[in-house]
């Protein structure tokens, strides 16, 4: 059976941790674990799940719960509760539904304080870690036997039913996912008409229909490149020098987005040293299989431009397509002759590999996300392929990989401190705090082990990097890289946990890192008065016209967040509570100008386009909770009036409400289909309208709503898995395993807070 491991981990030449591995995830296969009862567990779950995906896409994280409430002997005390039609909700009855939420979910902390749960999702992350193991040689001693048969179970088990893979496990096929998944299932053992329900014929099937690889996205013809199953005459240039324009050229690395900057640095390295991997008689295979001409026939000139247009969410503008070309025509030609390719080409390829060196130490070698993960670490191997900087690679792979009911994934990294900070929060609300001491001390010490210390190594700002030192991150320490929300959920974290006695809750973090925190936040706001989430936000909004992925949007240069500035708006208003006089002018300026930001971006239906999450309902959830914070109410803020207005008339028949994944791309409010409300999404709106006291205008929204939230608590206090609820870059959706519990208890809790009941 599969175990989860919690921070474990022995330092040596290949790993290391800044703090003794808190928070870290690791899963371990042990072939004789578990009794035949509780495999018969598993195996029911994994079937459960097969015969209602199409139902419900993301995962329940079965294996995961199953064991931690196993290990607890984690028994349900408190019975059910049930809100007849027509029944009046009783404090008794939502305080009871209450404590079973808290109780069930107190349960299922770990032993270092933060609460494990699968962050992913999205359907490209696996194959490229699957192909750098298959290049480099190291697929089998990495992903053993079981490893292999997760993954495999993983991908036919989302699959669709035209035989593609979308970008997410909720969208529709996608040239991109679906090659990369078919590609996957090859490396992995499956012969051309192999895998479950004809998976690999199915998939082929759906590539050949749709035009062939040649119409694959810019990031999927790099990696049929780096296989060898593309050429790289076929792609658009990736220059490596790059790394070594001037400062004052309008697109410099320094000027963007941190994602796409740790992207492109491994992407551009590979791509200037025109890196092919082994041509084995696999490779030799694919190439005849993807392809509707024979592969010495392409036209790659051509494919350089070519995207299915199921993938293409971004149309390049003329402009772009323009600056390909000339690059393409003219710069690539003389970049890559003698005598340029050797003083000017091998210079930015030895600055390309000092920032992803720079980067993977800075990180521990977990690297900023799993998209970089697996680049940076081909990009060392192609560099020494028995260097220690691989080897480093290699220990951090466990760090990935998730295990649940429907197979072994990739995670975006983890959410590990993401998680926590709202659950904390969540729990404090329930006023369960004597009933709860010990959760409440080991959450307590798990945010303030996890907090950042330092600063990056070095002369950091020469690589591009922001200040750190106080910050969270969005899952460990070792990760490394400030997050501006992350940072305001920790701070208000820890101030909350200062008013509780430090016999139930232990010791309080010191005022000098609180104040390291406020310094992370302040540097992150922008001359709009909205906050960034990891960087300044310091390059100019046309350089999006460069975006060079057809799958993306808005990835070129760092933005401004609803929610990260409403986190900080709530996190410094609280701190202004315990030190008045810490940057006492600073800090209200601050709050003044991130309260007109949200005023300004607000829609014009009275909601506000959530980043992160699904989408309209989440950020105005933030948003409200920023304007109440700052001292904003319904009556005296038209922007708070507009809110509730947009969230009343969003409620479903059932009480609840629900919106479709596709308000993100679409940038639209779109409900969910047939009527249908989500859990999440009904407490995210109970707790915007409770930011706004709608309790004083008129309840009963609020009390329908929390009927549907009592009323789809299950047996064991657990909420039943719906809808994906999270997002990034617009286009692809992100699952967070712990939002079911985390959110419904904590709308519960403020229900019953807030909410005159009899």
């Amino acid at each position: 059976m599969w175990k989860l491991k919690i921070a474990e981990g022995v330092d040596g030449p290949y790993l290391y941790s800044t703090n003794n591995y808190v928070g870290r995830q690791t899963w371990e296969f042990d072939p004789d674990a578990g009794s035949p009862e509780e495999r018969a567990q598993v195996e029911e779950a994994r079937q459960n799940f097969y015969r209602n995906r199409r139902k419900v896409k993301p995962c329940s994280d079965l294996l995961w719960r199953m064991q931690i409430l196993r290990e607890k002997n984690f028994k349900q005390t408190i019975p059910p509760v049930t809100i007849e039609d027509g029944e009046q909700i009783s404090h008794e009855k939502a305080t009871k539904a209450l404590r079973r939420a808290v109780n069930f979910f107190s349960a299922l902390q770990a032993s270092d304080g933060h609460w494990p749960a699968e962050n992913a999702g999205p359907l490209s992350f696996l194959p490229p870690l699957v192909f750098a193991l298959y290049i480099t040689g190291h697929l089998n001693t990495v992903f053993h036997a079981e490893h292999r048969k997760e993954i495999l179970r993983y991908i036919y088990y989302h699959q669709n039913e035209d035989g593609g893979w979308g970008l997410h496990i909720e969208g529709h096929s996608s040239m991109f996912c679906t090659a990369l998944s078919y590609i996957c299932m090859r490396i992995l053992g499956e012969g051309p008409d192999g895998g479950l329900d004809n998976a690999c014929a199915r998939a082929r099937k759906w590539i050949l229909d749709h035009g062939s690889v040649t119409y694959i996205p810019s990031w999927g013809k790099t990696w049929l490149s780096i296989l060898g199953i593309f050429d790289w005459s076929g792609c658009n240039p990736m220059p490596p020098e790059f790394w070594i324009l001037p400062s004052f050229f309008p697109l410099h690395p320094a000027k963007m987005w941190c994602y796409s900057r740790t992207v492109y640095m491994p992407m551009s390295y590979l791509y200037g040293k025109r890196f092919v991997g082994p041509i084995t008689p696999l490779i030799q295979q694919l190439r005849e299989e993807l392809y509707l001409q024979p592969y010495n026939e392409v036209n790659w000139r051509k494919a350089r431009h070519s995207c299915a247009p199921e993938d293409l969410y971004y149309p390049h503008p003329l402009i772009q397509d323009v600056m390909w070309d000339s690059l393409y025509i003219l710069a690539e030609p003389f970049l890559t002759c003698w005598p340029l390719n050797k003083l000017i080409r091998e210079k930015a390829l030895q600055v390309a590999m000092k920032h992803i060196h720079y980067e993977d130490e800075n990180s521990r070698y977990i690297t900023m996300g799993c998209v970089e993960k697996a680049l940076c670490m081909l990009a060392c191997w192609v560099e020494d392929p028995n260097g220690d900087y691989f080897k480093r690679h290699l220990a951090r792979i466990p760090d990935y990989i998730w295990v649940a009911e429907d197979g072994m994934t990739v995670q975006s990294f983890g959410s590990q401190e993401w998680d926590a900070g709202f659950a904390i929060q969540a729990l404090l609300a329930s006023s369960l705090v004597d009933e709860i001491g010990p959760v409440l001390k080991r959450a307590n010490d798990f945010i303030k082990k996890s907090q950042v210390k330092d600063n990056p190594s070095g002369d950091f700002k020469k690589m591009y990097r922001h200040i750190s030192k106080g910050s969270w991150t969005f899952s460990d320490q070792d990760h490394g890289w400030q997050v501006s929300d992350c940072t305001a959920e920790g701070l208000k974290c820890c101030l909350l946990m200062s008013t509780l006695p430090q016999e139930i809750v232990g010791e309080k973090l010191e005022p000098e890192r609180l104040y390291d925190a406020v310094n992370v936040v302040l540097s992150l706001q922008s001359k709009n008065g909205g906050l960034s989430a990891w960087e300044p936000a310091r390059a100019s909004r046309w350089l999006e016209m460069l975006n060079p992925t057809e799958i993306f949007e808005d990835i070129v240069i760092e933005h401004e967040y609803v929610e990260c500035t409403s986190s900080a708006i709530q996190a410094l208003i609280l701190f202004k509570k315990f030190y008045p006089e810490h940057r006492k002018e600073e800090i209200e300026k601050f709050i003044a100008n991130a309260v007109h930001y949200l005023e300004n971006v607000q829609m014009r239906d009275g909601s506000w386009y959530g980043c992160w999450g699904v989408c309209f309902t989440y950020g105005s959830w933030f948003a409200l909770g920023g304007l109440a914070a700052a001292g904003k109410t319904y009556n005296n803020c038209l922007a708070m009036r507009k809110g509730v207005e947009f969230l009343l008339k969003t409620q479903r028949e059932n009480g609840g409400w629900g919106e479709s994944y596709k308000s993100c791309p679409e940038k639209k409010y779109v409900p969910l289909e047939e009527g249908r409300s989500n859990l999440v999404h009904t407490a995210w709106a109970m707790m915007g309208l409770i930011h706004a006291r709608q309790e004083e205008r008129d309840p009963t929204p609020l009390h329908r709503a929390a009927k549907l939230i009592i009323n789809s608590q299950m047996e064991d206090g657990d909420f039943p898995q719906q809808e994906i609820t999270g997002v990034f870059s617009k286009n692809c959706m992100l699952h967070y395993a712990t939002y079911r519990n985390i959110y419904p208890l904590w709308a519960l809790a403020k229900y019953c807070e807030r909410v005159p009941l009899p």
